[in-house]
C-alpha cells in the first residue's frame, strides 16, 4: 500500500477470491458492479486490495456510523489507528493525512467534494458501497461520477456494490459493466415466525402500537431462553420504539444496549467493538442492517417494521413514516446472525405475511424531498436532472415543488433554474437548502455564532425530550452532555465557520433569534393561532402537543411538523415563538393585499383583504368591489344556491315546465332548463347577463324575475320561437268554450277538466306538432279526478258507464247522459225542477 511500510495480511474473507476479477474488470472497462453477501469482506477487504494493488481508494458509506466503523475496521486491520493509511471524513470529523491511500466518506460529503473538485483529483478509484439501499445522495453522487468519466476523468475507476444479487440494473447504468459476484460463507440461520397476537393494529404514521412492542420484548426474552449463547440484535423502526422496548428489559441478566445514528460515537464504538462476559441485547435501527458487523450476534428478532421518508409537496410537509420492511430488507437482516457461526432469526410476523411484502425497498428518489437534489443537479449544470444517468427519474411533480422553493430562497434563477451565487454558496454548506438560507440571512440579523447554533439544531433533530420549543431546546443542548449534544456542539462550529462573520443584534435574545432563524428557514409554515390550533401560510392546519409551553403564543415559526396520512391537521413537533413583524419579514414574498369578493353565508361580501399566504392579517369592508370580481361572487351563489334565488312565479314555473317538455320531445333548437344546465358557465350569462350586471346582493337576486330573464332562451334566431304556443300551449280550448291551463309538470302534459265540459270531444288533443297526446284528468264536479286516459273514444266507449253509475246519484244536478260522444258540452247544472 505505501512503499517501505509493511502490510499485515489480510483475513481470507470470501471476497478475496473475486478480487483479481474485480481488478481486470477495472483493468478493461474501468466500472465494475461488485454483489457481495453481508460478511464477505465487501466493504473492508475490498478498498483495501484495491490500496494495495496501488490505487488511491475513496469508500462512500451512506451512514456516518457506518462510515466511521468501516475505517476503523481497515485501519484495525492494518494494526493502525484511523488518519493513518486509512482515513474517513464525515460530517464535522476528518480523520486523514498525508499517509492516507483509503478514505472512506458519506456520501453527503462525496457529493460537496464533486461540488468543489469534480475531477476528485488524486482519486483512482471509488466505491460506492450499498449501492441496493437506494438512498438519494448515493443514486445522485452515482450520476456525477459518471458524468465526470465520461467528460473529465476517463481514467476514473468506479465500483457499485451491492450486499444483493440485483446488480444488473447498476451493470446496465454503468456501461454494462462486468458483474463481479462474491460466493457467501454465511452460516445456516434457523429462521422462526412469531406473530403477534390478535387485536394489535397495525401501524400508522410514527405510531407503533405499544402492545406490538411488548411482543417484540417478548420475543426477545423467548430467544434468550431458546437459544444458549450470543448476543441478540433486535431491529425497531426507530429511536422511540428503541427506548421503550429497553425499559421493558431492564431487568434482564444481559447488557441492554441502543444503537442508532444519535447515539454517542463512543456507545457506536463500544457496541461494534464486541462484548465481555456478559450476553448483549442491541436494539438497533436500520443502521445495523449492513455495512457493520456486530461481533458476537448469533440471534436476530426482526420487528419487521422500518421508518422511511415521505414528502407531501402539496403542503411542503415532510415526515417519516412506519413501513412493513421489504423481502430484500428482511433478507438482510436476517444475514446479521449468520456472519460468525450458526444463528436464528425470530421474525414478528407470520410466515403468510411474506407474500405481501414488496421484494424491494422503494427508491428515496420516488418518495422524498428533492429540494437539495434539485440545487445538487443544478449546481452541476443540468437543472432538470434529464442528462444524468439515473435508475429513476425524479418524479416532475416532486421537481417542480423542489424548483419552486429553490427560486424562493433564491437559491436558482426561475426562469433558466441554473444556481445564482447565493445558490453556488448554499451547496457548500452541506446542509438542506432552507437551512443555508436560514443560515446565510440569519447571521446578519441575530449573529453567525447563534444563527450556527440553531441550524445545527435544526439540521439534526434534537430528541424529544427536548421538548417542541425550539429557544428551550437550544438551551438544553448548551447545558447537555449527551450524544446530540456533542454533535450539535460540532456542528455548530462547522456551521459558524461557514457563515459571514457578523455579530447581529446586540439585544436579541434566543426565543427572538429561534423565531427568525426557523421563520427564515420555513416561511410557509409561519403560524396564527385560529380558534385553538393554527393555520400556517401554506394553508394547513397544525395542533401543539397537549401541555406545550408554546400554546399561549399568537404567531409560531414552525420548524420541524409531520401530517398522518388520514389526520386533518399537521403535528408540531418544533417551534419558536415570533411576531407578526417577524412573520411579515421572514414570509415577505407571501405578503399579499387584494380584493376579496365573494359568496359567503348566503350573500356576497367584498373586502379588502391583507394575507400573509393563508393567513389574514387584515380586512376592511368595499364599498365599490370590481365588476368581474361581484359577478363571480354572484355566480357563485347560484351554483352552491341554485336558481331558487330568484322569483319564480306561477308563469315563470309554467314557462319553464313548457321549455322542458319541448326540449324532451323534440330537442334543439329547444334549450334545456335543467338546473345544471341554466348555472353551465357558458349558459347563464345568455339568459341572466343583463340581471347580473345590475345585481350586488343576494336581495338584488331574489328580485330578477326569472321568467323574464328565462324568455331570453327561447329559439328568436331560428324563429322557432314563434311556434312555442302552438307546439307547446299553455292553456286548450274544451268543447264547453273553457280555456283549460294545461300542465307540464310530469312526465307526460295533463289536461285537467271537468267531465261534463268534455262531452262531444272524441279525439283526443295532441301537441309538440302532433307527437304527444294530453293526459285527461276527467275530474268530477266536485273537481276530483273521476278517470285519466290519454284515448277519450275509447273511454266514453268502455269507462263512463262505471262512471257514470257511481256518480249520477252523488250529483243529480249534473248532467249524465247515455251517450257523452254526442251530448252538449256544459258548465252549468241542470235546471231545478
Amino acid at each position: 500500500m505505501t512503499p517501505g511500510r509493511t502490510t499485515p495480511e489480510l483475513p481470507d474473507l470470501p471476497v478475496r477470491a473475486a478480487v483479481p476479477d474485480l481488478l481486470r474488470a477495472l483493468e478493461t472497462h474501468g466500472c465494475a458492479a461488485l454483489t457481495a453477501p453481508p460478511g464477505t469482506g465487501k466493504t473492508t477487504l475490498v478498498p483495501l486490495a484495491l490500496a494495495e494493488a496501488g490505487m488511491r481508494v475513496l469508500v462512500a458509506e451512506p451512514r456516518r456510523m457506518a462510515a466511521r466503523a468501516a475505517a476503523r475496521r481497515m485501519a484495525w486491520l492494518l494494526g493502525e489507528e484511523p488518519g493513518g493509511r486509512v482515513g474517513f471524513t464525515v460530517r464535522g470529523e476528518r480523520r486523514v493525512s498525508g499517509d492516507t491511500v483509503v478514505e472512506v466518506v458519506t456520501t453527503g460529503v462525496l457529493l460537496q467534494r464533486l461540488q468543489r473538485d469534480q475531477e476528485l483529483a488524486g482519486v483512482d478509484v471509488v466505491l460506492l458501497d450499498e449501492c441496493h439501499e437506494r438512498h438519494l445522495d448515493a443514486d445522485t453522487a452515482m450520476a456525477f461520477l459518471l458524468d465526470v468519466r465520461a467528460t473529465l476523468r476517463p481514467d476514473l475507476r468506479l465500483v457499485a456494490a451491492s450486499a444483493t444479487t440485483d446488480v444488473q440494473a447498476w451493470s446496465a447504468l454503468l456501461d454494462d459493466a462486468p458483474v463481479v459476484a462474491a460466493e457467501g460463507r454465511m452460516h445456516s440461520v434457523a429462521v422462526h415466525y412469531a406473530p403477534p397476537p390478535r387485536g394489535i393494529r397495525p401501524p400508522h404514521g410514527m405510531r407503533v402500537d405499544p402492545a406490538f412492542l411488548g411482543h417484540v420484548a417478548a420475543t426477545v426474552r423467548r430467544a434468550l431462553a431458546e437459544v444458549p449463547g450470543g448476543d441478540v440484535l433486535c431491529f425497531l423502526p426507530g429511536v422511540g420504539e428503541i427506548a421503550r422496548v429497553a425499559g421493558q428489559l431492564a431487568d434482564l441478566d444481559a447488557d441492554v444496549l441502543q444503537l442508532h445514528g444519535q447515539a454517542p460515537a463512543a456507545v457506536q464504538d463500544a457496541v461494534l467493538g464486541g462484548g465481555g462476559s456478559r450476553r448483549r441485547v442491541i436494539l438497533s435501527t436500520s443502521v445495523a442492517e449492513s455495512s457493520l458487523t456486530v461481533p458476537g450476534v448469533r440471534i436476530v428478532v426482526d420487528s419487521g417494521l422500518a421508518r422511511e421518508p415521505r414528502m407531501d409537496h402539496g403542503r411542503g410537509l415532510g415526515s417519516l413514516t412506519t413501513l412493513r420492511v421489504s423481502l430484500a430488507t428482511s433478507t438482510q437482516r436476517l444475514g446479521r446472525a449468520g456472519r460468525e457461526a450458526p444463528g436464528t432469526v425470530y421474525r414478528c410476523w407470520s410466515e403468510a405475511d411474506d407474500g405481501s411484502r414488496p421484494r424491494f425497498p422503494s427508491p428515496e428518489i420516488a418518495v422524498a424531498d428533492l429540494t437539495q437534489f434539485a440545487l445538487q443537479t443544478a449546481a452541476w449544470g443540468d437543472p432538470g436532472a434529464t442528462g444524468l444517468a439515473l435508475l429513476d427519474a425524479p418524479p416532475a411533480g416532486a421537481m417542480s415543488a423542489a424548483r419552486e422553493v429553490l427560486a424562493a430562497i433564491g437559491a436558482v434563477d426561475p426562469a433558466s433554474g441554473r444556481p445564482t451565487g447565493r445558490g453556488t454558496r448554499m451547496t457548500r454548506i452541506g446542509v438542506h437548502p432552507r437551512l443555508a438560507r436560514a443560515l446565510l440571512d440569519g447571521a446578519p440579523l441575530v449573529g453567525s455564532r447563534r444563527a450556527a447554533e440553531i441550524v445545527a439544531l435544526l439540521s439534526e433533530e434534537p430528541p424529544r425530550s427536548y421538548g417542541d420549543d425550539l429557544a428551550a431546546a437550544l438551551r438544553t443542548a448548551r447545558r447537555g452532555g449527551d450524544g446530540y449534544a456533542a454533535r450539535w456542539r460540532t456542528e455548530t462550529r462547522r456551521l459558524a465557520s461557514a457563515a459571514a462573520s457578523t455579530t447581529g443584534a446586540g439585544d436579541l435574545g434566543d426565543d427572538a433569534a429561534a423565531g427568525i432563524v426557523a421563520a427564515l428557514a420555513f416561511p410557509e409554515r409561519v403560524a396564527r393561532r385560529r380558534g385553538g390550533a393554527y393555520l400556517m401560510a401554506s394553508g394547513t392546519a397544525a395542533q401543539l402537543g397537549d401541555g406545550s409551553a408554546l400554546s399561549a403564543s399568537q404567531w409560531l415559526a414552525v420548524a420541524v411538523a409531520d401530517r398522518p396520512a388520514t389526520a386533518a391537521s399537521a403535528r408540531v413537533r418544533l417551534a419558536a415563538v415570533i411576531d407578526e413583524e417577524t412573520a411579515r419579514r421572514a414570509a415577505a414574498p407571501l405578503l399579499h393585499s387584494y380584493e376579496e369578493v365573494a359568496w359567503s353565508d348566503g350573500d356576497v361580501v367584498a373586502r379588502g383583504v391583507e394575507r400573509l399566504g393563508a393567513v389574514e392579517l387584515a380586512s376592511r369592508p368595499l364599498r365599490n368591489p370590481a365588476a368581474g370580481l361581484l359577478r363571480a361572487a354572484l355566480l357563485d351563489g347560484l351554483s352552491s344556491e341554485g336558481t331558487g334565488l330568484l322569483r319564480w312565479t306561477q308563469d315563470a314555473q309554467a314557462l319553464r315546465q313548457r321549455l322542458a317538455f319541448l326540449h324532451r320531445e323534440l330537442g334543439a333548437p329547444w334549450p334545456d332548463v335543467s338546473e345544471a344546465a341554466l348555472l353551465a358557465p357558458d349558459r347563464v350569462e345568455d339568459w341572466l347577463g343583463p340581471e347580473l350586471g345590475r345585481a350586488r346582493r343576494r336581495a338584488d337576486l331574489e328580485r330578477v324575475e326569472a321568467g323574464q330573464a328565462l324568455s331570453r332562451l327561447l329559439p328568436w334566431a331560428t324563429g322557432d320561437a314563434a311556434r312555442f304556443g302552438e307546439l307547446a300551449p299553455e292553456r286548450v280550448e274544451v268543447p264547453s268554450g273553457s280555456r283549460v291551463r294545461i300542465s307540464y309538470e310530469g312526465e307526460q302534459p295533463v289536461l285537467a277538466a271537468k267531465l261534463q265540459e268534455l262531452f262531444g270531444w272524441t279525439e283526443t288533443p295532441r301537441i309538440a306538432g302532433g307527437r304527444v297526446p294530453l293526459l285527461i284528468h276527467l275530474l268530477s264536479p266536485a273537481g276530483r279526478p273521476a278517470a285519466v286516459t290519454a284515448d277519450l273514444a275509447s273511454f266514453w266507449r268502455d269507462g263512463y258507464r262505471s262512471v257514470r253509475a257511481e256518480l249520477r246519484g252523488r250529483y243529480p244536478r249534473h248532467p249524465w247522459p247515455e251517450d257523452p260522444s254526442t251530448a252538449q258540452p256544459t258548465r252549468r247544472l241542470n235546471a231545478r225542477r
